[in-house]
C-alpha cells in the first residue's frame, strides 16, 4: 500500500526557508559585489540603494551625525532623534528641485489661497512637486481642536510651521496660506525653517479685502456675529521684511489686483532666481 506523504514539519519549513534565503543571498552577492562588500565592512548603503544610484545617477550620502539632547525635548521624555538613510540633498536631486516654504500671509480676502493654488498648478505644469497647506483646510483636521484666541492662533501657526518644515525637508515646494496675524509667530517659523523660508506678503488694503469679502466674513464681523476677526477687532501685524510683497497698485497697475496667474508667474521667477527650481 502506498504510504501517505508526510506533511512538512515546522523544522522542515524553517530549513527550506533558510536554503531559499541562502540562494537569494548568493544571487545578490553576484549582482552587487560592491554593495555587499560595503555591507560586510559596516557601510550603511544597501544593495537597493546601490541600484538606485546606478539607475538615477544619485550618490546617497550616509546619515550625518546629529547632536541632540537625547531623551528630553520640551515636555517629551524618553525620545531620541532618528536620522534616516536618505538625506534632503538626495531627495532634492531626485526631484530636481529644492524644498522650501512659501509662507503666504495677509488679511482674509487678500488672495492668499487663490494665488497659492494658482502657483501650485503652474509649478505642477513645469514638472515640479508642490503642495498647498491652506489655513481653512488644516482646521478641518489637524487643527480642528483650536479656536481663534491668541493662544490658539499661536499653536495653529506652530503646528503648521512644523508640518511645513517636514515637507520642505522632503524636497517639497510647500505653499502655506495662513492669515498668521502675529509677527512673532511667523518669525518663529522662519527660525525653524531657516533659509528655505520665503515670506509672501499679500499687502492688500483692508478696504479692498472688505469690498471683496468672498466668504461674507467681514459683513458678519461688522454685524458683531464674529468676534476677534483679524482686521476688525483683532490686529494684523504686517511683515517688516518679507521676501515677496504683492500690492494692489503695483501688481494691477491701475489700482486693481493683478490676475492670480500673473502673480504666480512673478513668484516663479523669484523661485528660479533663488535656485529652488533645480537641484
Amino acid at each position: 500500500r502506498r504510504a501517505t506523504p508526510r506533511k512538512p514539519s515546522h523544522i522542515d519549513r524553517t530549513m527550506r526557508s533558510l536554503r531559499e534565503l541562502a540562494r537569494f543571498a548568493s544571487k545578490v552577492t553576484a549582482a552587487y559585489p560592491t554593495a555587499t562588500g560595503a555591507l560586510a565592512s559596516g557601510n550603511s548603503i544597501a544593495p537597493a540603494a546601490s541600484l538606485l544610484q546606478r539607475r538615477v545617477g544619485i550618490t546617497m550620502s550616509a546619515p550625518a551625525a546629529v547632536e541632540v539632547d537625547a531623551y528630553k525635548v520640551g515636555d517629551s521624555t524618553n525620545i531620541k532623534w532618528h536620522e534616516g538613510s536618505v538625506d534632503t540633498a538626495t531627495r532634492e536631486k531626485a526631484m530636481n528641485q529644492k524644498g522650501c516654504v512659501l509662507w503666504f500671509t495677509g488679511l482674509s480676502g487678500s488672495g492668499k489661497s487663490t494665488v497659492a493654488y494658482t502657483l501650485e498648478h503652474a509649478l505642477f505644469q513645469r514638472g515640479k512637486v508642490a503642495q498647498v497647506l491652506d489655513g481653512d483646510n488644516i482646521r478641518h483636521g489637524l487643527n480642528s481642536n483650536l479656536g481663534f484666541s491668541a493662544e490658539d492662533r499661536e499653536e495653529n501657526i506652530r503646528r503648521i510651521g512644523e508640518v511645513s518644515k517636514l515637507f520642505a525637508d522632503s524636497g517639497m515646494i510647500t505653499l502655506v496660506s495662513f492669515i498668521s496675524p502675529y509677527r512673532k509667530d511667523r518669525d518663529q517659523v522662519r527660525d525653524r525653517v531657516g533659509d528655505k523660508f520665503v515670506e509672501v506678503y499679500m499687502k492688500i488694503p483692508l478696504e479692498v479685502c472688505e469690498q471683496r469679502d468672498p466668504k461674507g466674513l467681514y459683513k458678519a464681523a461688522r454685524a458683531g456675529k464674529i468676534k476677534g476677526f483679524t482686521g476688525i477687532d483683532d490686529p494684523y501685524e504686517e511683515p517688516l521684511d518679507a521676501e515677496i510683497v504683492m500690492e494692489v497698485a503695483k501688481e494691477g497697475g491701475d489700482g486693481t489686483l493683478a490676475p492670480p496667474e500673473k502673480m504666480a508667474a512673478a513668484i516663479i521667477e523669484i523661485l528660479e532666481q533663488k535656485g529652488f527650481l533645480s537641484a
